[in-house]
């Protein structure tokens, strides 16, 4: 089985991006499951509905959220409510009266994938319920009914995600973080055969702070005083930013972390 995976595609410049990138790399790696964060992917916040679509045309399997996940949630209700839905919610989310999934199975040639999406508890704006419980919980609610786990982790410090690697021992193939928008260099497969990667890093612009302009963060630098609304880089320098993995009986057999510099016409 193999995956592409990119995070944090950024605002409307950069969903032009990936969309230049994407058929060229499904040429080259021949992806089973494409899966995409949107949690920027509108102006900065969390998708709408009309841009939810724009990535199914591109044929993304999974579109996974995080702490933006409240941004437009007016407007996604009803796709999230769709059987065929392809947008998960984190499913730690403290808030019970979330009927909207926080997992999904990806099925293909008989074989299914389940990709479960979490929040960290340390540093994050939400109040979540335990992490490592509820992933476990989720891997044990379908234990002997699907071929390969996987798991988006959410979270602001380094140390969770070997945390909770120990912790699922053989029973999660590949477990990837995000949110600290680098693309670290941690990738490693552990001798129960789980991968892991503290961050898979953005699809955004080259030159910013993150993704805004310098001159608009400027004093959150030099003076503690937000003077200036943030605004966004529109530089047309980008760089996309993924994962390939390939996973074969439940371990995983090869991992790649790419990095391209490219620039929108």
């Amino acid at each position: 089985m193999k995956l592409l995976i990119f995070w944090d595609i950024y605002w409307r410049i950069w969903r032009k991006a990936f969309a230049k990138e994407i058929g060229e790399l499904r040429e080259k790696y021949s992806p089973d499951f494409v899966i995409v964060n949107v949690d920027n992917a509108t102006s900065g916040k969390w998708i709408t509905w009309k841009h939810a679509l724009f990535f199914e045309n591109l044929w993304v399997d999974l579109m996974t959220s995080w702490d933006h996940f409240f941004d437009n949630l007016k407007d996604l209700k009803d796709y999230l409510s769709k059987e065929d839905s392809k947008l998960i919610r984190p499913a730690n989310l403290y808030d019970k009266n979330f009927i909207w999934s926080g997992y999904k199975i990806l099925q293909k040639n008989w074989k299914k994938l389940l990709v479960i999406h979490i929040l960290d508890e340390i540093f994050m704006p939400h109040k979540v319920n335990n992490p490592f419980l509820v992933a476990k919980e989720i891997i044990e609610k379908f234990e002997n009914k699907v071929d390969w786990v996987i798991i988006d982790f959410h979270k602001e410090v380094s140390s969770s995600i070997y945390g909770l690697a120990y912790f699922l021992e053989n029973k999660a193939s590949f477990i990837f973080g995000t949110h600290t928008h680098i693309q670290s260099n941690d990738d490693m497969i552990f001798n129960f055969w789980t991968w892991i990667i503290n961050d898979v890093w953005m699809v955004g612009p080259l030159y910013s702070v993150i993704w805004a302009k310098y001159n608009s963060v400027k004093d959150r630098f030099l003076t503690w005083i937000n003077k200036w609304k943030i605004e966004q880089s529109l530089e047309k320098d980008y760089v996309v930013s993924w994962v390939f993995v390939e996973i074969e009986d439940w371990k995983t057999k090869n991992i790649e972390k790419i990095r391209k510099i490219g620039k929108l016409d």
